[in-house]
This record gives structure tokens, C-alpha cells and sequence, in this order.
């Protein structure tokens, strides 16, 4: 102390005490503006008027208790708001170790704390608390790193999920590769053969988007999980949106930026719909939330042009990316972006109910034809093309083909009838059998009527 007062705080050498808290305090302010994405704001919070501001939203500058409630505070209106998780379910996040998927174990976990506090303190007379499973599709046979980086990282992720308490929360570490049979004896092998025969960088990074979310439904299907929680947010939204529209995928798109999409076995929720990365980023710094993205990889193509465009945009005016998200929202969703009443009616507060209701007539009625491979729906065309071929294919491939969306057509189906053939013998039985299972009710149903169809020329008689 004596040392501090005699240099007047200016420090007297390295190991002075007043030299060591000016170096924390100012390691402190650096981090914090690193970390800020303020433009310019008030220095106090717009909100509460008190901490210093971190973030401005909407214009308003927010202190970091106001940025994470207003996340959270969007997290659990989209929840509650589209009956995302009911008392009775089991949620399995999907977990990247980003930031996005981080947030969303963080919230979801509050979340189930507090109905188990609920459930505890009624002596078991309140709604139950929902289970909650971590799911991480381990990609490393396809990317060049070491194994003890791989271990290493796996570990964090485990640690990361464990540390969270109360609620048990079973941990699913699974490798890609596993989407295929478990007959076969090299399924990593069949997973690089698959993905080395698609020529385009962007089929090839959409495709195994598109493993990885059949990775995810396997987990739920094989261990009871109703919905599977996914951490797109509103940057990761707008990206897709315009690369979507450039490969094409329009008329599908309105499918893939809905708070709910019931079209696969088990629906897919997406809460942080309205959030942006930056802000997830800053709240997992802010609050010590540890990430684990070693094993992340990188976008080409399409989709890492699209990025660089739209980080481009949100260096310009971050709110481009919402106002992205708010024109897309503007199309008409499909029958599938929406549960039915049935089923969600008992736990939805009364002012819901209603938007539920008028669901549960026909339009809840699931007709869409979707892709063999990425599950879009047909468009007027597509859907003409597959009732063509439907009738006078000869082979399996064509059909398969025919069941392909044109996107899919363009960007990863590999040209030519032998590399087809090839192909589609090393796609997952769990999309080819689909349209096995298809083919075989619509010929059944022609075999049924066929007595009762006129042949040529008996219309003249």
C-alpha cells in the first residue's frame, strides 16, 4: 500500500501493486470494447439507466443484465408463443459448441430448472418439467485434425453439457458415419466416397447439412426425444435465405424460416429465430459461457460468398439481417410450420388458443411431396416432372432421380446413369427407403383399381 501511495497509481515497476490494478482495469475496459457492438449510443443503459452499454438494439443502448434478459425474453416468447415445448416432452439441442447453440443450452436449461423448482416446491401437483438431451454430430472423419485435438474438444463439449445442474441431461456424442446401416463394416469410408463424388463445393457442404440433420432424427427416433431444438438464429436465417434463393430453393423457402416445421419425424423447433449472432456471441462473453468450435468447418461455395455478403451488410447496419428475416417471414408458410391444436391445446395460455385451433382443420393435413435428399417440398413443376416418370420408369435410379428437388439436381447429383447408379447406392437407406416404400403403395393401389380401368378402345363400345 505504502508503494501505491508513493508513486501516485503511476506505477514504479512490474511488480508495484498499483502498476497490476491499472493493467486489470485496463484489460478490462479493452475486453469490453472488443466485445462491444454499441454505435455510437448513450453511455447508460436506455433500459434500466444504470450499467454501461454493451450493445444497441433497436436503438436503444442495453447494459449487459438488459441484453441478456432481452434474449432470453425472445427465447421464451418463442417458445411459449408457438407451443414449442410442452410439459410432457422430451428436447433433444442440437449443439455445435457455437455461441447460437450455447445460448440456446443455457436458456433451455433455466428453463427446466425452473419448472423442476415448480414441480418440487407443489409437491409434484404442477405440470411436470420436460427431459432435455444434448445431441453433437461429430464430423472429424471428414476433416484433417488431429485425434487429440478431436478428444480434446469432444471433452470440453461433454463438460460444457455436465456442468449444468439441476435436470440430468443425457449426452449424445455421435460420428456422422453412423447415418448409415450398422451392417456395414466401413461406414467412414462409404461417408467419404458419398461426399467425393459431389463435384460442386456447395452440394457438398449442403449435403452434409442435410446427413447432419438426419443424424439428429436418428438420435431422437432411437431414444424417444418429440423435438429436436436447433440454434439458427437470425444471422445463420438470413445467410440461408439468400443462398437459398440463389440455388434456387424459392419456392421452399418459406419452409426453412418458420419457428416450427413438422415435415420431419420428429418436428424441428427454432427459438432463436430473432436473435443475431453478434448478440448471442457478446452474451456468451460476457457471461463466461463456454463455446467449443475446433470443430467447426468452414463454408465454400455459394454459402461462404453469401457470408462474407452478409457480414459485409451487418458491418454497413446490423439490423440488415433482421430486416432479411422480416421480408422472408412474408411468405406463405407451409401446412407443416404450424402443430395442430391437437395436443397443444391444454398447455397453451388462453389468448393462443384460437391461432391454434383454426389449424386443426384440413390445412393441418400433411400432402407435400418432399426431396429424396435436402426434404424441400415439390414445387408445380417438380411434382409434374416425378408423375411423369412415375408411369413409364424403367429403374430404380430414375424414380429416385424424379424424387430429387432441382436444387439437388443441380448442386450434388453426379452426372451420367453409372455414376448415378453409384451414388444413390451409397445415400442412406433411410432416404431411399421413402421412396421404396412409396412406389410400392402406388403400385399396390394401381393393382387394386386396374380391374375397373377402361382399356384403349373400350370407350368406343
Amino acid at each position: 500500500m505504502a508503494a501505491s501511495s508513493s508513486c501516485g497509481g503511476g506505477g514504479c515497476g512490474a511488480n508495484c501493486s498499483s502498476s497490476a490494478s491499472s493493467a486489470t482495469e485496463d484489460a478490462s475496459e479493452e475486453k469490453l470494447g472488443r466485445l462491444s457492438i454499441s454505435t455510437g449510443g448513450a453511455a447508460s443503459c436506455g433500459k434500466c439507466g444504470g450499467g454501461a452499454v454493451v450493445v444497441v438494439a433497436g436503438g436503444v443502448g442495453l447494459c449487459a443484465e438488459c441484453l441478456r434478459a432481452q434474449l432470453f425474453g425472445k427465447f421464451k416468447l418463442a417458445v411459449t408463443s408457438n407451443a414449442m415445448v410442452r410439459p410432457t416432452d422430451s428436447v433433444l439441442l442440437a449443439f455445435s459448441g457455437g455461441p447460437a447453440s450455447r445460448v440456446a443450452l443455457q436458456f433451455l436449461h433455466e428453463m427446466q430448472s425452473k419448472a423442476i423448482e415448480s414441480w418440487d416446491a407443489s409437491n409434484s401437483q404442477a405440470l411436470p418439467a420436460f427431459d432435455v438431451g444434448v445431441a453433437f454430430v461429430d464430423e472429424s472423419a471428414l476433416l484433417l485434425k488431429p485425434k487429440c485435438e478431436i478428444e480434446l474438444a469432444i471433452a470440453d463439449i461433454k463438460s460444457i453439457v455436465l456442468s449444468l445442474l439441476p435436470g440430468n441431461k443425457a449426452i449424445h456424442i455421435v460420428p456422422l458415419e453412423d447415418v448409415f446401416s450398422s451392417e456395414l463394416n466401413d461406414r467412414e469410408g462409404k461417408l467419404r466416397e458419398l461426399v467425393g463424388m459431389v463435384n460442386d463445393d456447395t452440394g457438398r457442404e449442403d449435403l452434409l447439412q442435410y446427413l447432419c440433420m438426419l443424424s439428429l432424427q436418428k438420435i431422437a427416433l432411437e431414444n424417444g426425444y418429440t423435438k429436436i431444438m436447433m440454434g439458427s438464429c437470425a444471422s445463420a436465417i438470413a445467410c440461408h435465405v439468400l443462398s437459398a434463393t440463389v440455388k434456387g430453393q424459392g419456392y421452399s423457402l418459406p419452409a426453412d424460416v418458420q419457428y416450427v416445421d413438422t415435415r420431419w419425424e420428429v418436428p424441428v423447433v427454432l427459438p432463436l429465430r430473432d436473435c443475431l449472432s453478434q448478440e448471442l456471441s457478446l452474451l456468451c462473453e460476457l457471461d463466461n459461457l463456454k463455446t467449443q468450435q475446433l470443430l467447426d468447418r468452414s463454408c465454400s461455395g455459394i454459402n461462404g460468398l453469401v457470408a462474407s455478403f452478409v457480414a459485409r451488410l451487418r458491418e454497413e447496419n446490423p439490423s440488415r439481417e433482421h430486416t432479411i428475416v422480416r421480408t422472408a417471414q412474408k411468405l406463405k408458410p407451409f401446412s407443416f410450420n404450424k402443430f395442430s391444436a391437437n395436443g397443444y391445446h391444454d398447455f397453451l395460455p388462453s389468448r393462443l388458443r384460437p391461432k391454434f385451433q383454426n389449424v386443426d382443420s384440413d390445412e393441418s393435413t400433411f400432402s407435400e411431396v418432399l426431396c429424396l435428399i435436402c426434404r424441400s417440398p415439390f414445387s408445380e413443376s417438380e411434382l409434374h416432372n416425378l408423375e411423369s416418370t412415375k408411369h413409364k420408369a424403367q429403374k430404380k435410379i430414375e424414380l429416385y432421380t424424379a424424387y430429387c428437388c432441382q436444387s439437388c439436381h443441380f448442386q450434388i447429383l453426379p452426372g451420367g446413369t453409372n455414376l448415378g447408379d453409384q451414388f444413390f447406392s451409397l445415400l442412406p437407406k433411410f432416404w431411399t427407403e421413402r421412396v421404396d416404400t412409396a412406389s410400392v403403395s402406388n403400385s399396390s393401389l394401381r393393382d387394386q383399381i386396374e380391374d375397373y380401368l377402361l382399356e384403349d378402345g373400350d370407350d368406343e363400345n
